[in-house]
């Protein structure tokens, strides 16, 4: 249980950085601190307050920034929604469980010995004295049977869709893009919104963790067209793009990326659909951005406001053309950089740098509510940048995995790849913020590709039966070799 005794010093902003302290009991007692814990689909940086794209609009989240430290390097530990998910909930990296690949929310606690015996995220507030609820996609489909205490469920997959595809029709992907339905009343994020906005104006005898997970932006890139009307195509630029970018990347790489049910930035500017995806997808960014104001003008409106610590993140980038691809599954900048805000008693609101993971989240909240540790947990928790987001004693990466045995660790200013084979891929994000020029092969940088290479996970799990992963013939032949 919550020693309170530290959370009153977390509730002052003074005395932030100190740990659980012996100082006298107050008088009166504030509240224990509770969770809202924001995940979404597949959202790149494409934020007001994160600078990636300035045609964006998010308001709801650029003034939840305003209170947060905003993590800038912030990274998934798996380029899909399944793994990457997975690893944040339970606290291990993919290497160790060998989940690499999509897995249904049943299966979880069987997947690997590592989930199987230590609980998720929730269930460890839950187990401390805290009231768990739960609404949209958290977990892969939504979470595990008795993840959560109270559970809103989720509408099963990413509807609504229209009768036939829009512009985009390829099996083995539900990418297609353009205004639909009528109404947001329709769109399984607005009554997500709707069932956190009604929790948070309850009362508790205890403790929350409140999780809800909204959908868009994931594909297919549809809501309805008032939001496709406030980005008009011809105003937009399009990400950055150089045709022959992979030119320098070894063959592994090239196989590893190829999705060939993609659209591919060529295809779009041949066809001249880049400039409507960019407006779908910055549409329903824009879209998800209201709900998610919603919940937070209910927290803010609740008793619950000043006693709250908020978490809002992606589970993995996205791709919008460059690297000529429109999708995630990749070790690169692009799929692997995702959102990271965190607001709550006591952090002040800055800015950093500091590379941080997904799977840093299960620590760091139990350490913010002084929960007792996890010692399983392979993330950090980030109460050190969020004391102090300059943090020059820092000294961790974020890892990300592909597959069994390819890796991307990422530090403040460089990206190192490595794949099964021990091909490499090395980017100096001081002068190559697009990952265009591999510098792995230049002996000159021995020193910066060994420190990186330190990081690498010494354990690489075989693939995990209960882990399948269906959009890549190549992965797929890779994990049967690899069983």
């Amino acid at each position: 249980m919550l020693d309170r005794r530290r959370f009153l010093e977390l509730s002052l902003p003074v005395l932030a950085s100190q740990a659980c302290s012996t100082m006298t009991e107050p008088a009166v007692e504030p509240p224990q601190p509770n969770v809202l814990f924001l995940g979404v689909d597949d959202l790149n940086t494409w934020l007001g307050c994160m600078g990636s794209n300035p045609q964006s609009r998010t308001p709801n989240i650029d003034r939840l920034a305003t209170r947060s430290v905003v993590f800038h390097n912030a990274h998934c530990q798996a380029p899909i929604c399944g793994p990457s998910r997975a690893s944040l909930m339970s606290g291990y990296l993919p290497s160790t469980t060998g989940i690499y690949g999509q897995i249904q929310d049943k299966d979880l606690r069987t997947a690997s010995p590592e989930t199987g015996a230590t609980p998720f995220l929730p269930e460890w507030f839950g187990q401390n004295g805290y009231h768990t609820m739960a609404v949209g996609k958290l977990f892969h489909q939504h979470a595990p049977e008795g993840a959560f205490v109270e559970s809103g469920g989720r509408v099963a997959g990413f509807g609504p869709r229209p009768p036939q595809r829009m512009q985009w029709d390829r099996r083995g992907t539900s990418t297609d893009w353009g205004p639909f339905p009528e109404t947001d009343e329709e769109m399984p994020d607005f009554r997500t919104a709707e069932w956190a906005v009604e929790r948070l104006q309850r009362e508790y005898d205890k403790p929350f963790f409140l999780g809800a997970g909204f959908l868009r932006p994931h594909v297919p890139w549809h809501v309805p067209k008032k939001w496709f009307d406030m980005f008009p195509p011809d105003t937009l630029r399009m990400p950055p793009y150089q045709p022959g970018d992979q030119d320098d990347v070894p063959e592994i790489s090239r196989r590893l990326h190829a999705l060939p049910m993609m659209p591919t930035a060529d295809w779009a500017i041949e066809s001249g659909q880049w400039k409507a995806i960019v407006q779908a997808y910055l549409a329903c960014v824009a879209f998800v951005d209201a709900q998610i104001g919603k919940v937070l003008d209910a927290l803010a409106a609740s008793p619950h406001a000043d006693s709250t610590y908020v978490v809002l993140w992606g589970d993995h980038g996205y791709h919008i053309g460059e690297k000529n691809r429109f999708a995630k599954h990749s070790l690169w900048e692009e799929a692997t950089r995702t959102p990271l805000l965190i607001a709550g008693p006591g952090i002040a609101p800055g800015v950093t740098r500091k590379p941080a993971g997904l799977i840093d989240l299960y620590p760091t909240l139990l350490d913010l509510c002084c929960l007792p540790m996890n010692p399983s947990n392979e993330g950090h928790s980030l109460r050190p940048v969020l004391n102090d987001p300059a943090a020059a004693d820092w000294p961790h990466v974020a890892l990300t995995t592909y597959g069994r045995n390819n890796h991307g660790v990422r530090d403040e200013r460089h990206r190192y790849i490595r794949y099964e084979d021990g091909a490499e891929e090395l980017y100096d994000h001081e002068d190559d913020i697009h990952e265009w020029n591999n510098i792995a092969g230049n002996p000159t940088h021995k020193e910066i590709r060994d420190r990186l290479a330190a990081h690498l996970p010494e354990v690489n799990a075989r693939w995990s039966e209960k882990s399948v992963y269906d959009y890549n013939q190549y992965l797929t032949e890779h994990r049967k070799r690899n069983l």
